[in-house]
């Protein structure tokens, strides 16, 4: 069975297209209210406020810690290659007279034993030539004596030139001076013997001396093998540049490494007084003058900062090659420490903050907030549920704190960019 027919009519036509247009409308407004009423685009985002006040002007200043003094310990010297046994560790607290090393010296005990050897080859051949020259000596005497026997009887002989014939008798005269002759003859050859002699023996005993004075020192050196501290203090331990990474970076001294003779191993620093060591641009050089105070925080100490002042700075500028062309002219620049403590260490990388001005009654921002697009300086100041992007002059900019025109005191200032994803939403 059909149902009944509706018939169109005016009326119904009219109802229909009023409803939908009251349908329409309320969509609308529901769209715009929820347009009104959109999420706050502010919420996450940390400000902070501008305030009025007088901008520090710091500059800072990156360098590196070192102490007064510093004492070096070396490898035993003329003890050929060497070879570390025992090392103290790095950063040891060391008493003077307390060992810090110990090196094994295979080379120096081979030519201990080949110095012992040669020495006494040098001595037995020294008694070989003593002996040697006593029977040569003995020698040369006898000739002299039978040489001084013929003398004698030759003048016997001519004693009776009378009773003989001129001939004879000259014969005896040739034979007289024949032998005095050969006496004087033995006699210059047996002081030639005893010069000759006694020169063999100095320079044998120069050799002697020689050999000895090397074995003396090699076992001195020997006995040195074990190195200890001349004062107190702490250790830090040298790199070894005949040693390398896969990265190229040479390391500290360990035992086992081997090292050549008056090789620095280590150091123990004075830290009584640590100094600041840097270098700074020419155009920095005319706002640090002596006296000025600065704060020091090292790197590796992050719970702390150090009252400092500046000592010294260089007069004369030098040029930094590396630094690109026209090559940077730098001065160096010593900062003292003034409570300093036993944590700092040489080496350390450290900034130092030196406050070189003040520029009074100006706009202070956090240095985050003020942010470089293209070129300009921006902020984005809160406007309601939004940030809003002004642009700044920046007056005086530090690492936490800028100095700033174009905001005013009590705006609050985004410390990231709204304009970009979260770290976590990327």
């Amino acid at each position: 069975m059909r149902g009944p027919v509706r018939r169109w009519t005016p009326h119904v036509a009219l109802r229909r297209w009023t409803a939908r247009v009251a349908l329409a409308a309320l969509v609308a407004g529901t769209a715009a209210a929820a347009a009104a009423c959109g999420a706050d685009e502010t919420v996450g985002i940390e400000t902070a406020p501008v305030v009025r006040g007088d901008y520090e002007d710091v500059l800072e200043i990156r360098g590196d810690v070192r102490p007064v003094r510093t004492t070096y310990v070396t490898a035993p010297r003329n003890a050929g290659e060497l070879q570390i046994v025992k090392l103290v560790r790095n950063g040891a607290t060391v008493k003077q007279g307390e060992v810090v090393a110990e090196f094994d010296a295979v080379n120096m005990r081979r030519t201990i034993q080949e110095k012992q050897s040669e020495l006494r080859s040098a001595v037995a051949g020294l008694d070989q030539a003593r002996a040697q020259s006593s029977i040569t000596i003995e020698e040369k005497a006898a000739a002299v004596r039978k040489a001084s026997f013929d003398v004698e009887r030759a003048r016997l002989a001519l004693g009776d030139i009378e009773l003989v014939s001129p001939i004879e008798g000259e014969k005896a005269r040739l034979a007289l001076a024949d032998a005095e002759q050969r006496l004087a003859e033995a006699e210059a050859a047996a002081d030639a013997t005893r010069a000759s002699i006694a020169s063999d023996f100095t320079a044998r005993d120069r050799a002697i001396a020689k050999i000895q004075a090397d074995l003396d020192r090699a076992q001195a050196s020997v006995a040195a093998l074990a190195v200890t501290a001349p004062t107190d203090g702490i250790v830090n331990l040298l790199q070894n540049y005949r040693s390398s990474t896969p990265m190229g970076v040479p390391q500290e001294f360990r035992p086992g490494d081997k090292t050549y003779s008056g090789a620095e191993i280590l150091e123990i620093p004075d830290l009584s007084q640590v100094f600041l060591i840097a270098r700074i641009e020419e155009a920095d050089r005319g706002r640090i003058r002596n006296g000025q105070s600065a704060v020091v925080r090292a790197d590796a100490i992050a719970d702390r900062d150090y009252r400092a002042t500046v000592t010294e700075i260089s007069v004369l500028a030098r040029v930094d090659f590396m630094s690109g062309f026209p090559p940077a002219k730098l001065f160096d620049l010593t900062i003292s420490i003034d409570d300093s403590d036993g944590r700092l260490r040489p080496g350390m990388s450290a900034i130092a903050r030196i406050n070189v001005g003040t520029v009074p009654d100006v706009l202070l921002v956090p240095s985050a907030a003020v942010f470089t697009i293209d070129g300009e300086r921006v902020v984005f100041r809160k406007a309601g549920r939004r940030f809003e992007r002004v642009p700044v002059t920046l007056v005086r900019s530090g690492r936490e704190q800028s100095a700033v025109e174009g905001v005013a005191a009590g705006d609050l200032l985004a410390l990231t960019r709204p304009d970009q994803p979260a770290e976590g939403a990327r």
